[in-house]
């Protein structure tokens, strides 16, 4: 009789083949590919080419978007080819703790503390370039910040390897995740540590984040196939997510440190999906608008128009009126990546790709409380020049 082996069997018994200890000279490679931040004539060319084109968009606002390591002159392309008729716009980068610019203005998404509800918070920062030009503490502030991200890794790859038994057996429970498959990630994720010990000096620190670990069980996709992978990245997410939960927020600066700091540079603040962490809309933070939609938050946006709506209603008339955004939340980085290799719901957001500014019901919401994409051009980009 013959004996069928199940998908499991097969696949710890790849696991068993594939843990080898030692760093081969394929090891070398795929490290050198996923912490490279220099880019083939294809990542160039998927990067410069769009997918869809919208012709009929007239307003182009993306204050909530990361180059990550894509040179700007790429992505104008790709604006260029995805909005050719475009007449009023504003494009503010906001990399993660690293200030950016695009034409007269600069941004950043900046991790910070909210004491009122002991949680992580993030907040957009946006300026025209001469006011930052020599924001040292700011600049100070957010070199700071910038090292958490590497911090966390390190943390997380400990996590793996040292191990952590709690936490390890709550993210195998939580995945389904077997022995063979930790042992095999936890080899893995060892290679790492070690190939970035051994070459430090040469590894870009915009790769030295979490990412890091995804990428390097993408490019085995091939070898390993699509499921097993995604097993791993289910594993690896859980485990992420408990390093997050225990990552000491004392690290960080408080919202109103930053906001402080901000407003005394004359730049504006934006608090993006607050869908994410609801009680920082109770704090009363001193910030020009609410991002009311995101590819991450799509559930409340008429309800969050009603709160910005609401707001404006009980200010002063010296007041200035809260604004409402939309964030695409794009990360220009994964649409470098192998089309096969490539997380579907985050390489299809775009640079001021926003639907909902032009979904019917949220429209109408918008027209009733004198709310719309080009208002917020205007009013915003006269803000940041003040």
């Amino acid at each position: 009789m013959k004996l069928i082996k199940n998908e499991k069997t097969v696949e710890g018994q790849a696991f068993r083949e594939a843990a080898v200890e030692e760093i081969t000279d394929d090891d070398k490679a795929r490290f050198f590919r996923v912490v490279s931040v220099d880019l083939e004539p294809w990542q160039i060319e998927q990067v410069v080419t769009p997918t869809d084109i919208h012709v009929r968009q007239e307003s182009l606002l993306a204050v909530h978007w990361h180059p990550e390591f894509v040179p700007m002159e790429h992505i104008r392309k790709r604006v260029d080819a995805m909005f050719p008729n475009r007449r009023d716009e504003l494009l503010i980068p906001t990399q993660h703790n690293v200030l950016m610019s695009w034409g007269n203005h600069s941004g950043v998404e900046v991790d910070c503390f909210s004491s009122g509800f002991n949680r992580k918070v993030q907040l957009l920062l946006h300026f025209t370039n001469d006011k930052v030009r020599d924001a040292g503490v700011l600049k100070s502030m957010l070199a700071h910040t910038f090292k958490y991200r590497s911090g966390q890794l390190f943390e997380f790859m400990d996590t793996i390897t040292k191990p952590d038994a709690e936490r390890i057996g709550r993210a195998a429970r939580a995945t389904g995740a077997d022995a063979a498959l930790i042992d095999f990630v936890r080899v893995n994720v060892a290679k790492i540590q070690q190939l970035l010990d051994d070459n430090w000096t040469e590894v870009p620190r915009i790769s030295v984040k979490n990412k890091l670990l995804r990428n390097w069980f993408d490019t085995m996709r091939q070898d390993l196939g699509d499921n097993t992978v995604d097993r791993i990245q289910a594993y690896l997410k859980a485990v992420k997510t408990l390093v997050k939960e225990g990552f000491n927020l004392s690290f960080f600066y408080r919202a109103s440190e930053i906001i402080e700091e901000v407003r005394g540079l004359g730049g504006c603040v934006v608090i993006p999906h607050p869908e994410q962490f609801w009680p920082i809309l109770l704090r009363n933070y001193d910030v020009d608008g609410i991002e009311v939609w995101n590819p991450q938050s799509l559930e409340y946006t008429e309800f969050l128009i009603s709160v910005v709506n609401e707001q404006n209603e009980r200010r002063r008339h010296s007041e200035r009126d809260m604004l409402v955004f939309m964030g695409d939340d794009c990360h220009m980085g994964e649409k470098t990546k192998p089309l096969d290799q490539q997380d579907e719901e985050k390489a299809a957001r775009e640079i001021g790709y926003q639907p909902a500014w032009d979904d019917l019901s949220i429209r109408k919401k918008l027209i009733l409380n004198h709310m719309g994409r080009k208002a917020t051009i205007k009013e915003y980009t006269e803000r940041l020049a003040g």
